[in-house]
């Protein structure tokens, strides 16, 4: 189960930030999590909780956002937000993707802190 490297990765990562900036109680972070990104968002809750157990993180939430996929069409010169992964291919003029702009983000997008 990676889920549970990427949560302990991100609890460090958030602990850091949190201890740089003068030592802030984190109540929420908010985590953008592509479709392509291969995680598992149930799990990477889950396992999220886990990490936090016995942090300053321990009662924080994880907020995530789900970003879809999206490519550049090649022939229209557009942007296009795919409906499937199983199609990765524009979806007004049928051409074939090759380039994905979003859908493979695993980022962190805020921290909540206390006032």
């Amino acid at each position: 189960m990676h889920e549970l490297s990427i949560a302990l990765s991100l609890v460090e990562g958030v602990l850091e930030q949190a201890e740089k900036q003068g030592g802030l109680k984190v109540e929420a972070v908010h985590l953008r999590l592509g479709i392509l990104s291969g995680v598992d968002k149930e799990a990477l809750a889950f396992s999220y909780t886990v990490a936090t157990e016995g942090t300053p993180l321990a009662q924080s939430r994880l907020v995530i956002e789900d970003v879809p996929l999206t490519i550049h069409c090649p022939s229209c010169g557009g942007e296009r937000t795919l409906s499937t992964m199983q199609d990765l291919s524009c979806p007004v003029c049928k051409t074939p993707a090759q380039e994905i702009v979003n859908g493979r983000e695993i980022e962190i997008a805020a921290l909540e802190v206390a006032a």
